[in-house]
């Protein structure tokens, strides 16, 4: 579990909630607390008492030069003790801030400089409940969520709050 102080940078699907939903069905502790469903661009990102205003405008700034999209959720990807959503369409925003932060390692460096985007949907499972989990999932899949910002959010003592939203750019015409 994160330490208070622990930062992220997120886009939130709420469309995807029913993925969650299908693996707390399966066991409550596989989904993880305090965000909606959500594609990590981040994590960790600078701790809590490194965010300052320009931090927010380099957030606000990163959000802008991408575009709002219809992120496909089709794909499950499970591994031992995980199940996620590939969710490629988000591949281009994740690059970009783990390019632009290259001193924060995301995942502490587990997956490389660039870990595939994607939807985690259960973690902490054993291989029964990722197998019952992907299986539960597959059904409620292809999915397509609205991406439409770029969350910075901090966990706290409280659970994770919102420090920032900024919306991703409208799409060109």
């Amino acid at each position: 579990m994160p330490a208070p102080g622990t930062s992220a940078l997120v886009v939130e699907l709420p469309a995807a909630a029913g993925l969650l939903e299908a693996a707390a069905a399966i066991s409550p502790t596989l989904v993880r607390p305090g965000l909606p469903p959500h594609v990590t661009a981040l994590y960790p990102f600078l701790p809590a008492a490194e965010l300052t205003d320009e931090v927010d405008a380099a957030v606000t700034a990163l959000a802008a030069a991408h575009e709002a999209v219809d992120v496909a959720l089709g794909d499950v990807v499970a591994a031992p003790g995980f199940v996620a959503a590939a969710a490629p369409a988000l591949q281009p925003l994740a690059d970009t801030a783990c390019d632009r932060w290259p001193g924060v390692r995301p995942y502490g460096g587990r997956f490389g400089p660039h870990p595939p985007a994607h939807l985690t949907i259960a973690m902490g499972g054993s291989d029964e409940q990722n197998t019952a989990v992907t299986r539960a999932v597959e059904r409620l899949l292809p999915l397509t969520a609205r991406a439409e910002a770029l969350h910075l959010v901090v966990l706290t003592e409280q659970g994770w709050q919102l420090r920032l939203t900024a919306p991703l750019a409208a799409p060109a015409r």
